[in-house]
């Protein structure tokens, strides 16, 4: 099942929040794009609804990178073959982070997450077209592309919340 996600953040995690976020949001800016800023801000305002908040302890730069450096690992970041394109190494860099510091802490993220690559809960969406991750859903006992299937099925699957929008329906 996609998850809706949000930018809300308790008000007494605002500030802790706002310090990352203009973190991240000023690297994305610079090497990144629009599309990453808002899946990063997404899941810093996700940590700081967690109860408590990992963000209370620790340094904000090392938040800011360990969550860009999560968002970048599911949607393939550091493969030069793919746009936008960075190293880990410099990533950490441009945060002022050690890289041993920003994967350790995109790790802690991403375990509590339960993220992996192509995670559909965070894939960039101008990616999701093209993730086999969104698409393939059991039917009947069988692992089915949700996209084959009949509109009847895609209007079930949708309303269920288990795809982003019905496909029959996207490309008329």
């Amino acid at each position: 099942m996609i998850k809706q996600r949000s930018e809300h953040v308790p008000e007494s995690m605002q500030s802790i929040y706002s310090e990352i976020v203009t973190l991240i949001d000023g690297f994305c800016k610079q090497y990144l794009n629009e599309e990453y800023a808002g899946l990063c801000r997404q899941l810093a305002a996700a940590l700081a609804r967690k109860r408590p908040s990992p963000l209370l302890r620790g340094n904000p730069d090392i938040w800011a990178c360990g969550v860009t450096y999560a968002i970048g690992a599911v949607n393939f970041l550091f493969d030069k073959t793919q746009t936008p394109y960075i190293r880990a190494d410099d990533l950490c860099a441009a945060f002022g982070v050690n890289q041993r510091s920003g994967a350790n802490k995109a790790k802690l993220i991403r375990d509590m997450f339960n993220m992996a690559q192509l995670d559909p809960n965070w894939c960039l969406p101008s990616r999701i077209d093209d993730n086999p991750l969104v698409w393939l859903l059991q039917v009947n006992k069988m692992i089915v592309d949700i996209r084959l299937m009949p509109l009847e099925i895609q209007e079930e699957a949708f309303q269920k919340g288990l795809i982003p929008y019905i496909p029959a329906k996207r490309h008329k």
